[in-house]
């Protein structure tokens, strides 16, 4: 066999296996591909705990990885299972475009410095709110009152010393004025609640408060046999100084800062996490109201079902059973009526049957003689309905 025939069959040879090679690598990831698609049958579907929850503490976990905070002590915020933590300054800002030129080149040179002075990471915070003055109108009436009362038992005693006569006109006079600063100081509570409530009826008041959060590490501890009390206490003491230092920094400009404590900070997630709720419904009034979860103000749908459907089922109740007993009077009334119009057959019936009873000590001519003049007198009794019943329709004739 010559060299020329051996190429020829080498080309055959390779046009024949390559295609029976691509063949059998498509047959084996075929085969793995129904392979892992059995086995992934087989394994038993688990459910998200997140999306799905089936356990309230699954629940609570899931709220809490949303909120991204562990727990509030010790005026700071607690991160990542006490991995990080958080202290914050609530800040007063200053009105920088009442300023001159000059103040505002101090202020600006000020806060140039205190960049240069950080040596930590550290986050501003603006936090809108709208002006609840409910509190405000609150307190407000409370003093009005206190002002109402002095001023009613005042007016009592002017009278009393006018009407005495055991008092001096100076006396008195110190007493009028008294009563007439009383009188304008009621007055003016008066007119300051009016306009507050008016104010209050704008729901576009809003305020914003400024904040600076610091942050620390544990990481920055560098002890890693450190507990979680231990590295709380490291956390707070770094915390601390930072905050003060960072409060020194800006207080040349005009900014007045204070570290938030526990129940500041509170009101301060609560308001970013309740936004819609808070306008109209504070910390206060939801811890009073049993909410002591920051995640949730509203009670339970359920709950307020149960209570409405409560009040629709006694509403109901109340109606039907005034209806039922306007009808059993309705009912004796009618039955009294009936009674009274049969009152004289009742009678003679009930007179017959004592006669008849009575046969036996009356006698039987006794008896019927007795049961004919009833008979006669319910006759005569008849007539005598009938003729007014005909002088009552020509009556009506003539009156018609």
């Amino acid at each position: 066999m010559n060299s020329q025939a051996k190429t020829q069959l080498i080309e055959m040879l390779i046009y024949i296996l390559v295609p029976v090679i691509v063949a059998i690598f498509i047959l084996i990831g075929f085969l793995v591909y129904l392979h892992f698609k059995e086995k992934k049958k087989r394994e038993p579907k688990v459910e998200n705990a997140t999306t799905n929850p089936s356990t309230n503490e699954q629940n609570k976990q899931s709220i809490f990885n949303f909120m991204e905070f562990d727990n509030i002590e010790d005026s700071m915020i607690s991160q990542k299972n006490g991995t990080r933590y958080l202290m914050v300054i609530g800040c007063q800002g200053v009105n920088y475009d009442l300023m001159s030129s000059i103040e505002k080149n101090s202020v600006e040179e000020s806060f140039v410095q205190f960049l240069n002075t950080l040596r930590n990471p550290i986050q501003i915070y603006i936090q809108t709110r709208s002006i609840n003055l409910e509190n405000s109108l609150q307190g407000y009436r409370e003093k009005l009152k206190e002002i109402e009362d002095k001023y009613k038992n005042m007016q009592m005693r002017y009278q009393q010393m006018r009407n005495s006569g055991n008092y001096s006109e100076e006396r008195i006079q110190k007493a009028y004025y008294e009563l007439t600063r009383l009188s304008n100081l009621r007055e003016y509570g008066t007119s300051v609640i009016q306009d507050t409530e008016k104010m209050s009826l704008n729901k576009n008041i809003l305020s914003k408060n400024y904040y600076i959060v610091v942050p620390y590490f544990a990481l920055e501890a560098g002890n890693e046999k450190m507990d979680k009390e231990e590295l709380k206490n490291v956390a707070f003491s770094e915390l601390y100084t930072r905050c003060q230092s960072i409060i020194s920094s800006i207080y040349p400009c005009g900014v007045r800062g204070k570290i938030l404590r526990t129940n500041e900070l509170i009101e301060l997630l609560y308001m970013a996490y309740n936004r819609d709720e808070a306008e109209t419904f504070g910390l206060d009034k939801a811890i009073k109201a049993g909410f002591s979860e920051l995640y949730s103000t509203a009670e339970d749908v359920y709950e307020k079902k149960a209570r409405e459907l409560d009040k629709i089922i006694q509403e109901k109740a109340i109606k039907k059973a005034r209806e039922k007993v306007n009808e059993a009077k309705s009912e004796i009334q009618r039955q009294a009526e009936e009674k009274e119009r049969n009152m004289n057959d009742i009678v003679d019936e009930v007179a017959r049957m004592i006669l008849e009873d009575n046969e036996k000590y009356l006698g039987k001519q006794v008896k019927d003689l007795a049961v004919e003049k009833l008979e006669e007198t319910k006759e005569e009794g008849g007539k005598q309905d009938g003729k007014k019943t005909r002088g009552r329709k020509k009556a009506t004739t003539i009156q018609q």
